[in-house]
């Protein structure tokens, strides 16, 4: 028997038994927000401190969000690290880029 299942688009793909296949919508959409979020620090239209804000916010809105929809502590886990994987690369090599004004 195969391991093949459909995914989101229709399209069979193989499924791990040990881990799933990571979504390639979501992945799509989180690395291009991030090349946005980047953009836009280096175009000066947003400071990195207030970038690193909205990550913050945004991880505090996810926990919020899930207690309330009854999400696994698991995948919220995984969001919040993906969260803080995004603040990483706003503060990583910059010297004092999280005092920034």
């Amino acid at each position: 028997m195969s391991n093949d299942r459909p995914s989101d688009d229709g399209i069979a793909t193989s499924a791990s038994p040990t881990a799933p296949e990571p979504d390639s919508h979501g992945q799509a959409a989180l690395l291009l927000v991030e090349s946005i979020i980047h953009t836009l620090i280096d175009a000066k239209v947003l400071s990195r401190v207030q970038v690193i804000g909205a990550v913050r916010t945004a991880a505090e809105v996810k926990v919020e969000v899930a207690d309330e929809l009854g999400e696994s502590e698991a995948n919220m886990r995984r969001s919040l690290g993906l969260l803080t994987a995004i603040e990483r690369t706003l503060t990583v090599g910059e010297p004092g880029a999280a005092n920034e004004p």
